[in-house]
């Protein structure tokens, strides 16, 4: 586990997770994102210790920016940053549930997984396929639909830098989505955004689309799957292999 997470820390942090970022500024040790409307903070792990001392300034950069609706603070479990829970708390952040960092090698998960009868994996293509799995994923996790999101998810699939969006369909509608993106210059892809209908549960999809991007993502090279992960898919995830190296909970600050 500690290969799992050194190499989290060392490949993952930083200038890697914001390769799809429309802008970032770096205050202190912070990495400031901009994604459409949604603002994200991170840093580095080394750096942990000093973010608390960064927050005024962080807040003011995205109350400026007039495009950005909320702002995300990435924290996660293992940072030595006792300060940065009341700092965040006191300037209006409210923390969501943690969440599992997972990893796993990407050869364990592309496996041969059986799909019920009528289900079928494809990739989405088009601008109706993406609307379709954004309205599932804001079903399931129950968020409105964001054009924003929609709009960013067509450029990425524009962009030629390897994000694959998967879902699930039976009888011409998506039961099951995910997405793979492949981090540059790392050993890692990242599986995102799983969301099932409640209805099509516990019967395999969710894990038969996991090996499905893992294959991909071998395809593509890569040896570690990562997935931040919500109490639903973990105990799936770690079935198929993946080990939770540490914990991640965000912070949201609604600005408008």
């Amino acid at each position: 586990m500690h290969d799992y997470l050194q190499a989290y820390d060392e490949q993952l942090r930083g200038d890697s997770e914001l390769t799809t970022a429309s802008s970032v500024v770096r205050i202190g040790p912070l990495f400031l994102a901009t994604f459409g409307s949604d603002g994200y903070i991170t840093y580095r792990g080394e750096d942990a210790a000093r973010a608390a001392a960064f927050v005024d300034e962080a807040v003011a950069h995205f109350r400026a920016a007039p495009a950005v609706e909320t702002v995300e603070w990435k924290t996660r479990g293992h940072d030595e940053a006792p300060e940065l829970h009341d700092a965040l708390v006191a300037r209006g952040f409210e923390p969501d549930e943690p969440e599992s960092i997972m990893i796993g090698e990407a050869r364990l998960l592309a496996v041969d997984v059986a799909l019920p009868a009528g289900v079928e994996l494809r990739r989405a293509t088009t601008e109706a396929e993406v609307r379709a799995m954004s309205a599932l994923q804001a079903e399931v996790f129950g968020n409105p639909v964001s054009e924003s999101r929609i709009a960013e998810l067509l450029s990425a699939l524009d962009s030629g830098e390897g994000v694959e969006l998967w879902f699930a369909e039976a009888g011409g509608e998506i039961v099951c989505t995910g997405r793979l993106t492949p981090v540059p210059g790392t050993e890692f892809a990242g599986i995102w955004a799983g969301g099932t209908r409640p209805d099509w549960r516990r019967r395999g999809i969710y894990r038969a689309l996991t090996a499905e991007r893992a294959r991909s993502a071998l395809r593509l090279g890569k040896r570690y799957i990562n997935s931040d992960s919500t109490e639903f898919s973990r105990p799936i995830l770690e079935r198929a292999g993946f080990v939770r190296v540490s914990t991640t909970t965000p912070y949201e600050l609604k600005l408008r």
